[in-house]
């Protein structure tokens, strides 16, 4: 079974503009990484915030899940308690709703990886106490 990457907001945001300082190595990350991505709403609605002022921003967003680079298997209303609670428990960080959606689907898809530019993954943990995989920047 091969491994399914998480896609985060950071990482999404940084490939489609080639001037963040992150764009680069997001490239060549993606070049390394089979298809689909896998993502929530909440991760794509925060990377549409952010680029609702790069030209055509959005709707290359859009179109990267209508040409299948990214699919988004999940469903808040099968999932909506437990991401409650791990935002309750990590209150102190705190945790985005985005976060807690990735971390919920790290749990879910037990041979993943979360490619971010967020230390906070380093903090957060699936089932509790089992160290999330991430691919991240040094």
């Amino acid at each position: 079974m091969r491994k399914k990457i998480l896609l985060d907001t950071g990482p999404l945001v940084a490939f489609l503009q080639p001037q963040d300082r992150f764009h680069n190595w997001v490239v060549r990350e993606l070049e390394t990484i089979a298809k689909p991505l896998l993502t929530c709403e909440a991760v794509l609605s925060e990377a549409c915030f952010l680029l609702r002022n790069i030209h055509n921003g959005k709707d290359t967003v859009m179109a990267l899940i209508a040409n299948g680079y990214i699919e988004i298997p999940f469903h808040i209303q099968e999932d909506l308690e437990a991401v409650r609670l791990l935002m309750k428990s990590y209150e102190s960080v705190p945790m985005s709703f985005a976060d807690a959606c990735l971390v919920r689907m790290s749990e879910k898809y037990s041979n993943s990886t979360i490619l971010t530019l967020d230390g906070d993954f380093h903090v957060y943990r699936k089932h509790r106490n089992q160290i999330i995989p991430i691919i991240i920047p040094d």
